[in-house]
């Protein structure tokens, strides 16, 4: 079956176009696997001051519409079965979205579907754990970093165990706090405190001190993985099951976070539209890495980053499985 998904969040939209064969046990059993068609990441920024005014701006509305109508054609184009669209965090704080609602339906022929933070959570771990190898009962936790906020879910073989939406992102940090350019002192413990504040709530939730993986997820934390394994260009081939010491990840992240935004677009692995959050979501990543080390005593050492993630997650969902 041929499927489409699309994952619009905070910061960027993204579409999968995807081929999906099943096990022997049907859409939801384990030997399911994707096989990409066409795959395409742009940054519409659909979050832009949301944060602040509870509503999706004129502006950034018709840059995501742009894009879908992008889509839709190609979808067509690429003689899809099915699509699944999935809106996230900027979606659900907005008191507007009735408009984007109807937008895309209109030109994609499909209403979006704005999930809830725990929903959320359950496609990010689908879509992560779907190319790792076989879970046993090791737990582990999934970090989806993105625009506007950040899932936790710990889960192994059995499924989701526990799962968290919190509203942390690297453009809502960004606009909240890392003002400056590059961010000062005084701006940078301001966001690490609202990060601690807001993992202490995670923590509360489910049992981080026990979790013996981390796979990382989303743009921000494949770009930091980049940096960390000293890429001059972004190699998605590269960076996907990168697993890479907790020591190296923070070292490359303290680097981002402190550089000023004409540096890091200089580098040849960062995208345009991430250039100037890419210091907040460096910034949440590290706190969240350093946490870990503590909570298990140093014996979480590193991190897994996967270029497969929510939006692999929907793919598999469109194809009928119930994540």
């Amino acid at each position: 079956m041929r499927v489409a998904a699309i994952d619009c969040g905070t910061n960027s939209i993204r579409l999968l176009i995807a081929d999906v064969t099943s096990g022997a046990g049907g859409p939801g059993d384990a030997a399911v696997t994707l096989t990409d068609v066409h795959r395409e990441m742009r940054v519409v920024r659909l979050g832009q001051g949301v944060d602040a005014t509870g509503m999706l701006a004129p502006e950034a509305l018709e840059r995501t519409f742009a894009a879908v109508t992008d889509y839709a054609a190609l979808i067509r184009a690429n003689a899809v079965e099915r699509i699944r669209f999935v809106a996230t965090s900027a979606t659900r704080d907005a008191g507007n979205r009735d408009v984007f609602v109807e937008g895309i339906t209109a030109r994609l022929g499909v209403a979006p579907e704005v999930v809830s933070g725990a929903r959320e959570a359950a496609l990010s771990f689908a879509g992560a754990t779907s190319v790792l190898p076989a879970l046993d009962d090791e737990l582990v936790l999934v970090v989806d970093l993105g625009g506007g906020s950040t899932e936790f879910v710990v889960g192994n073989a059995g499924g989701v165990r526990a799962g968290l939406s919190t509203d942390m992102g690297c453009v809502r940090f960004t606009e909240r706090f890392l003002r400056s350019d590059p961010p000062t002192a005084a701006e940078i413990a301001a966001a690490e405190a609202a990060v601690e504040a807001i993992l202490a709530e995670v923590q509360a939730t489910m049992a981080l001190g026990s979790v013996t993986k981390v796979v990382g997820v989303a743009g921000t934390v494949t770009t930091i993985t980049a940096r960390a394994l000293g890429l001059a260009s972004y190699q998605a081939e590269v960076i996907h099951a990168a697993v890479v010491p907790l020591a190296d990840i923070d070292q490359a992240a303290s680097e981002l976070l402190g550089m000023a935004r004409a540096d890091r677009a200089a580098l040849g692995i960062m995208h345009p539209g991430r250039v100037d959050v890419i210091g907040a979501g460096a910034l949440i990543w590290r706190t969240v890495l350093r946490r870990l080390a503590a909570l298990t005593g140093g014996r979480l050492d590193a991190a897994t980053s996967s270029e497969h993630d929510i939006l692999d997650g929907i793919a598999l969902g469109a194809a009928g499985d119930p994540s």
